[in-house]
C-alpha cells in the first residue's frame, strides 16, 4: 500500500514469537477433527496443502486459525489508536507502558501527515500539553504528598524514601491533560485469525490511517515467517464502505455541534450525576443463579435454599476458590453458575479511564465513533486530586480551553477529524454502554474496588456495586475488594498488594464508608 506516513518517527513492529510452522498447523488440526489414525502434525501436512486452507477458511471454518499466537512488539503508536483499535475487542493479550507510573518524555507523539500553519499549530499545541503534563506534576506533588501522608502517616518523617511515591501519584493525574497522541510500546499477542480480522477491518473509523499503517506491518511480518498465510488474506474493506461511515455521509446534519451537543446533554441528564448507571438486569437473577446452583448439585429448594445456594456461589467463606488470587470462576462447577446472572451500565469516563476499562475483555461495551461525540465545548473529566488545589484546578481548565481550541483552529483549516482528533487530551469524557455477567462483572469489581485501582474505574465500579446490592442484596453483598475476599476466606495477609498495600483497612469497611482522594 502506498499511505502517506506520519510525520513523527513510524510505528515499529516486529515480530519476536511465533509457532514454527503456524499454517500447517491451522491445516494439522482441521484434519485431525476427520483423522481415524490420531493426532495430524504439521509435517504430515504436504503437497498442495494450500487449497485445503483456502477451503477452510472460505468457508468459515476459523478455529483451526486460532491455535497459532503471534507475539509482536509495537512501538510509536498512538494511545487514540491502541483505544479505538488493538483494545476494542476481547481476543489479544497487550502489556503497555503505563502512563500512570512512568513519566512521559517531551516530544513523544504521533503527529499525522499536515503541512504548513496546520503542523506549526499542531506541534505547538501537543508540546504545551506535553509541558503542561510536567507543570502539572509540580503543582500537584505537593497535594499528594498531603494526601499520602495523611494515609501513611508514619512515613511522613521519611519523605525523600517516599517521594517518588508521591510523584507518582501526581503523574498519574497530571497524564489527563496528554493528548491522546502520546506514543505507547507494548506487548501485543494475538491468534493468526485475529490479525486476519485486523486487516480486513484496518480502514474504519476512529484511526484508519495509523490503523492501515501498524497493521500492514503486522501482515508483512506474518508473511515474513509464512508465507503461506497470503492464500487466505482478504484485502481491507474500504473506509467508505464501512456502515458507520456510509451513515454518517448519509447524514451530513448530524456534523452539526448543535445535533451532537444535543445528544451528549441527553446522555449526562440520564446518569444523574452518575459515573456508571444501572440501566437493565435480569427480573429473577438471584432466583436462577440460586436454582442452577442446586442443579448442579442435584438438590431441592427445602434443602438448599436460595440465600444459602447463592452463598456457595459467592462466598469466599464457604467456597474456597474464591479467595485464589487466580481467577478460577470459570472453572469451577458452582462458581459457573454465575453467568446467568447479568447487568448493563451507562457509563461516562475519561478516554485514559477507558483505555483501563477497556482492558476487562470479558465486560464489553458499545464505545463510540469518536467524531459523532466531538463538539467545539470542552468536554472533560476532572480528578479529585485537581480540585484539592485552586491553582492546579484553574491551569488544568486553561490547558482544557487551550486543546479544544487548537482541535476546532486545525479543523477550520480543513484538516479532518482523525488528525485533529489526536491533539484531545485524556481526559476527555467517552459516552457507551457496558454489559457483563455476573462471573465476569465480579472479577473486574474485585479488581477495581481495590483502593490502588484508577480513580475513575474505581468510582463507577463502587456505584455500580452499590445498585446492584440495591435490587439483588444476596449478590451485592459479596461484591467487595481483593482483601475483604481474602479476609473472608481466612487468607493471610488480606491484601495481596504487599509492598503496594493502599494504607488503610478496607476489609473493615462497609461499601458506603469508601472514600479517596489518591
Amino acid at each position: 500500500m502506498n499511505l502517506k506516513p506520519f510525520m513523527s518517527p513510524e510505528p515499529s513492529v516486529i515480530l519476536v514469537n511465533s509457532f514454527r510452522e503456524p499454517f500447517k498447523n491451522a491445516l494439522a488440526a482441521a484434519r485431525t477433527c476427520y483423522s481415524g489414525r490420531g493426532v495430524i502434525r504439521e509435517e504430515d501436512i504436504t503437497g498442495e496443502y494450500q487449497k485445503l486452507g483456502k477451503s477452510i477458511y472460505a468457508a468459515g471454518h476459523h478455529t483451526n486459525f486460532q491455535h497459532a499466537q503471534f507475539q509482536f512488539t509495537l512501538a510509536n503508536i498512538s494511545r487514540q489508536f491502541i483505544w479505538s483499535f488493538l483494545h476494542s475487542h476481547p481476543f489479544y493479550n497487550s502489556e503497555q507502558v503505563s502512563q500512570r507510573y512512568v513519566e512521559v518524555k517531551p516530544g513523544n507523539y504521533a503527529i499525522p501527515p499536515l503541512e504548513g500553519e496546520a503542523l506549526e499549530l499542531y506541534v505547538l499545541t501537543a508540546n504545551r500539553q506535553m509541558e503542561a503534563y510536567h507543570r502539572l506534576v509540580e503543582l500537584l506533588t505537593p497535594v499528594a504528598e498531603e494526601y499520602y501522608y495523611r494515609r501513611f502517616p508514619q512515613r511522613r518523617n521519611q519523605p525523600e524514601k517516599y517521594k517518588k511515591a508521591c510523584i507518582k501519584r501526581a503523574q498519574e493525574v497530571a497524564r489527563y491533560v496528554l493528548p491522546v497522541a502520546t506514543f505507547a510500546y507494548l506487548y501485543h499477542t494475538v491468534s493468526g485469525i485475529t490479525l486476519m480480522r485486523y486487516y480486513r477491518l484496518c480502514q474504519m473509523m476512529d484511526t484508519p490511517l495509523e490503523q492501515t499503517l501498524v497493521v500492514q506491518k503486522m501482515v508483512d511480518e506474518l508473511l515474513r515467517v509464512d508465507p503461506q498465510y497470503q492464500t487466505i488474506l482478504e484485502e481491507p474493506i474500504p473506509l467508505e464502505d464501512t456502515p458507520e461511515y456510509g451513515f454518517f455521509q448519509s447524514h451530513p446534519e448530524l456534523h452539526s455541534a448543535p445535533v451532537r451537543k444535543e445528544f451528549l446533554d441527553e446522555f449526562d441528564q440520564s446518569l444523574g450525576g452518575k459515573y456508571s448507571l444501572l440501566i437493565d438486569w435480569k427480573t429473577r437473577q438471584e432466583e436462577i443463579l440460586a436454582q442452577s446452583v442446586r442443579e448442579v448439585l442435584g438438590v431441592t429448594r427445602d434443602f438448599l435454599s436460595n440465600e444459602e445456594a447463592i452463598a456457595l456461589a459467592l462466598d469466599p467463606g464457604i467456597n474456597p476458590l474464591l479467595g485464589e488470587t487466580m481467577n478460577l470462576t470459570t472453572h469451577g462447577k458452582i462458581t459457573r453458575c454465575l453467568f446467568h446472572a447479568s447487568y448493563t451500565f451507562r457509563k461516562k469516563i475519561s478516554h485514559t479511564a477507558d483505555s483501563q476499562d477497556q482492558r476487562h475483555r470479558m465486560t464489553p461495551a458499545s464505545r463510540p465513533v469518536l467524531a459523532a461525540h466531538i463538539t467545539e465545548e470542552p468536554d472533560y473529566i476532572i480528578p479529585e486530586l485537581v480540585k484539592q488545589n485552586g491553582l492546579a484546578l484553574q491551569f488544568y481548565q486553561e490547558t482544557m480551553e487551550m486543546s479544544w481550541e487548537a482541535v476546532a483552529a486545525l479543523k477550520s483549516r480543513g484538516v479532518s477529524d482523525e488528525f485533529a482528533h489526536y491533539l484531545l487530551p485524556n481526559a476527555l469524557s467517552i459516552r457507551f454502554t457496558e454489559s457483563a455477567d455476573l462471573l465476569n462483572l465480579r472479577h473486574k469489581h474485585i479488581m477495581r474496588l481495590c483502593f490502588n485501582a484508577q480513580e475513575e474505574i474505581w468510582k463507577a465500579t463502587l456505584e455500580e456495586a452499590q445498585q446492584i446490592s440495591e435490587i439483588n442484596p444476596l449478590i451485592g453483598r459479596y461484591l467487595r475488594p481483593p482483601c475483604n475476599q481474602r479476609a473472608a476466606a481466612g487468607i493471610k495477609p488480606y491484601c495481596p498488594e504487599g509492598e503496594r498495600y493502599c494504607g488503610v483497612p478496607v476489609w473493615t469497611q462497609d461499601l458506603d464508608g469508601y472514600h479517596r482522594i489518591i
